[in-house]
């Protein structure tokens, strides 16, 4: 019996793995296919767009599932502010990986476990570690590594990916106020359907900038396509990582995060041709060895 019980943990853990290998492989295949139409449409006008089609599928699941009382909010000041940091993150990379590689601006963005664990001591009062400021230190160190050979071609511009990091750690912080007050589902819903008009007035913004690469036109047929692409992928790789922390622990399925990268490289390569080279891989590999050593020295060790 014993036996058996280990048996089922071992195989809901390796299902979970699988769950969080799909995701990750998704969320790098929509993250491709926005690079395709950054170049088409402005950053802000695709982000509007794709949250737009994001809340409306969800929105429809969501009355299915829960009725009128799964649209209540308890408390609209923590959502919108949700909402802000998720649309500020997915402006800042949308226009970064317009600006830098795929696998770069990808990498980048994974200094966003350093940032949270930064951005906890500051604002929720949690001790911050040496393993933490280490980690941090190491990572950053891998992104200007990864931004060197960079800079000079598109200045400060590469530093949007750190933006969307950011952007990314706000919303994990305040995710944390949210858990608890409604389902993961209407959770969904809310930080898209909030994020909606904050992207839609951006979009206006940007058209009114005078900045030629931010006028909105009625996009081709295929960028409002691509969108609703990215709008379901993103929805389906959400749901398949929550799926494997349903079946592995969340330490057990985090290191998977970096299949991301990896995918992430591999279509930058042979989609974009964009080949990473030594610098970004020495910077990448940095970044991601902090986010491992940081991930390790969280994880409860086991008694033997």
């Amino acid at each position: 019996m014993p036996l058996t019980g280990k048996h089922d943990h071992v195989q809901a853990s390796a299902q979970g793995l699988l769950f969080a290998l799909g995701g990750y492989i998704l969320l790098s295949m929509g993250d491709a296919v926005v690079k395709s139409m950054v170049p088409l449409w402005p950053a802000t006008a695709i982000a509007a767009l794709r949250y737009l089609l994001g809340a409306g599928g969800l929105g429809v699941i969501l009355f299915l599932k829960e009725g009128k009382a799964g649209f209540r909010l308890a408390n609209p000041l923590l959502h919108w502010g949700r909402a802000f940091a998720v649309s500020m993150s997915a402006v800042c990379f949308f226009i970064g990986v317009k600006l830098m590689p795929l696998g770069d601006a990808t990498a980048i963005t994974f200094i966003g476990p350093m940032l949270t664990a930064l951005l906890s001591a500051l604002f929720l009062g949690e001790k911050t570690t040496r393993t933490t400021m280490l980690a941090s230190l190491v990572a950053f160190a891998g992104v200007l590594i990864v931004l060197r050979p960079n800079v000079a071609e598109v200045g400060l511009a590469a530093l949007f990916p750190i933006g969307a990091a950011l952007g990314m750690s706000v919303l994990i912080l305040l995710n944390r106020k949210a858990a608890g007050t409604a389902s993961v589902l209407a959770l969904q819903f809310s930080v898209a359907a909030l994020a909606t008009p904050i992207l839609v007035v951006a979009a206006v913004i940007g058209d009114h900038s005078g900045i030629s690469s931010m006028e909105v036109q009625w996009p081709h047929w295929s960028v409002i396509l691509r969108c609703a692409v990215v709008a379901v992928s993103a929805s389906c790789a959400h749901a398949l990582i929550f799926m494997a922390t349903t079946r592995a622990s969340a330490a057990t399925i985090a290191p998977m995060t970096y299949v991301q990268l990896i995918v992430a490289m591999t279509i930058g390569a042979f989609v974009f041709g964009d080949l990473p080279d030594l610098t970004s891989i020495v910077g990448s590999a940095l970044i991601v060895g902090a986010g491992l050593y940081l991930w390790r020295s969280a994880t409860p060790k086991r008694c033997t």
